[in-house]
């Protein structure tokens, strides 16, 4: 494994959390308990003032929710050092209990069914500071090139209760939300949504920004700088899409320049996955002080104007430096993980895996399909097969190998179904069948087997909840091939795409040999197959 593997895989490792020793708080931060079970999220209003010089937010969150089963409590989480000061309803004040940072709401009105109803959280204090963006979150407090505040938060994991008080579990996305955000004049701060105005108050201005889509708690955002903006119109699927980008004012000419990229995203991303899921909500990429994060309709960007991730490409091909891997992955997040969300984070492969797959069928659609296949198997070198790519359900523990690993899956799936325009529309379909909703893995699986009408049980069973690469184990004796995979789960069948004599071959294989009649001494397995391959 190469320097830049190395570098990019402990990058990626705090991702990776594999520690059985669960506390209470994992479950209540990780489950869906019965203090969030009864209530469905409608509604938002974050309204808060932001104190750069002194790293303070202070203000409220208004949570509109529909009582779907009558209760007296609510959980609500808020991380340290942030302190709710107040909560009421009805005019209310109401009391509360602590458990670390989940806050148990006693709520003194009966909680009628298919009601809509409202708690008003205030809160202040200085946020936890993000260590090592995004992947130890919190809030990131710099300065730009002039001396002026440049803030921004980043928060997947880690839950955004780290700067404001929600229902942080993801399987319940708000229906819509209004960002309020107070910042000194000479300021900007731009959030998820679309602006809906700018109240001027002399010393500070407020931000109101709209989000009109379901968005999930850790895609919230604010950004806030000495931004110029600039922007462009996308001929789209649905129609004219704003294109609108944010960057500190000493970037303005630069970024012109670079964010090309996005216009081609677009293009390659609407012709495979479907229409940009929020039209509504208009497009963003807005310049942060950290690499990036997927933050709906408001993607942040900090890859300091180069190609590939950091300047490096991760495939070690070439094709990696075509593209700005951060404008084009974190993009791809619109379709996998904002439109389509995990209602569990232990199924965040659903996010990073079809995700990191896209940068391939960026390429591929720019490119070509040599191309892509290039890339994407360039990657493998940074993959471990240690532990499975599914987490533990129920205690926000993530899995491994989330990121090339699962494009590689994918990329095998690819060549399983045998057809590239079935295969479009497979992942076309995905995000019509699942827009703006939460899933489970098992919804994604049964969705892609049944269009391809094929049982894919075992074969996401090896890859996904076990940790080894199937290999194809064969000899060549007296005339003929003897293969079957080892290394996998038991039952386990997939078929595989193998060149003999010149003739290319898809053969179902299983875990008991297969026998078929050979003339020459060598084989060839097609190296778009996520598999290993042992001669014996």
């Amino acid at each position: 494994m190469n320097r830049l593997l190395i570098s990019f895989f402990l990058i990626l490792s705090p991702l990776v959390i594999f520690s059985q020793n669960f506390t209470r708080q994992d479950s209540l931060r990780g489950s869906i308990t019965p203090q969030r079970a009864w209530w469905d999220l409608t509604y938002y209003h974050l309204d808060i003032s932001v104190d750069p010089d002194n790293r303070f937010i202070k203000g409220t969150n208004t949570v509109q929710y529909k009582v779907l089963e009558a209760n007296d409590e609510m959980q609500i989480d808020l991380q340290e050092p942030l302190k709710i000061t107040k909560i009421t309803q009805d005019g209310n004040e109401l009391n509360f209990r602590s458990e670390g940072y989940s806050h148990f709401i006693k709520l003194k009105k009966k909680q009628k069914k298919d009601k809509i109803k409202s708690i008003k959280i205030h809160y202040e204090g200085n946020p936890k500071i993000a260590v090592n963006p995004p992947w130890d979150g919190g809030l990131t407090w710099t300065r730009d090139f002039n001396g002026k505040h440049f803030v921004a938060n980043s928060n997947q994991g880690i839950g955004a209760s780290i700067w404001w008080p929600n229902k942080d579990h993801m399987y319940d996305e708000v229906d819509s939300m209004l960002i309020s955000v107070n910042v000194p004049k000479e300021l900007v701060n731009v959030s998820n949504g679309r602006l809906r105005s700018i109240e001027d108050f002399g010393d500070t201005k407020t931000y109101h920004w709209f989000v009109s889509n379901p968005i999930n708690n850790y895609g919230v955002n604010i950004n806030i700088g000495d931004y110029l903006m600039f922007s462009e119109v996308y001929d789209g699927e649905k129609g004219d899409l704003d294109m609108v980008y944010y960057v500190l004012r000493d970037n303005i000419l630069r970024a012109k320049s670079h964010f090309k990229d996005a216009i081609k995203m677009m293009e390659a991303f609407e012709h495979w996955f479907g229409p940009y899921p929020f039209y509504e909500d208009s497009f963003k990429i807005v310049e942060v002080p950290y690499l990036g994060m997927e933050h709906q309709s408001s993607i942040t960007y900090g890859n300091k104007y180069m190609k590939g991730y950091k300047g490096m490409d991760l495939s070690r091909t070439g094709w990696g430096l075509k593209f700005d891997y951060i404008i084009i992955h974190e993009a791809g997040h619109e379709w996998f993980a904002n439109n389509i969300t995990y209602k569990d984070i232990a199924d965040m492969w659903v996010h990073e895996s079809f995700t990191t797959y896209s940068e391939n069928l960026f390429l591929d659609y720019h490119y070509g399909k040599e191309a892509a296949s290039e890339y994407v198997i360039g990657t493998r070198a940074s993959i471990r097969n240690k532990s499975p790519i599914i987490g533990k359900y129920g205690v926000n523990q993530r899995g491994s190998d989330l990121y090339s690993k699962g494009a590689n899956i994918l990329h095998t799936l690819r060549q399983i179904s045998k057809d590239d325009e079935k295969w479009r529309k497979i992942l076309r379909g995905l995000n019509e069948e699942f827009y703006h909703k939460t899933v489970t893995t098992k919804e994604i699986e049964d969705y892609i087997s049944e269009k391809m009408n094929y049982n894919l049980a075992p074969f996401f069973d090896q890859y996904l909840r076990d940790f080894r690469i199937p290999t194809l184990e064969y000899s060549i004796n007296d005339g003929y091939l003897n293969l079957r995979w080892i290394n996998v789960i038991d039952d386990f069948k997939m078929p595989v795409e193998i060149e003999i004599d010149n003739n290319k071959l898809f053969i179902e294989c299983e875990t008991s040999y297969k026998r078929i009649p050979i003339k020459s001494d060598k084989i060839k397995i097609d190296k778009d197959y996520y598999v290993f391959s042992k001669r014996i």
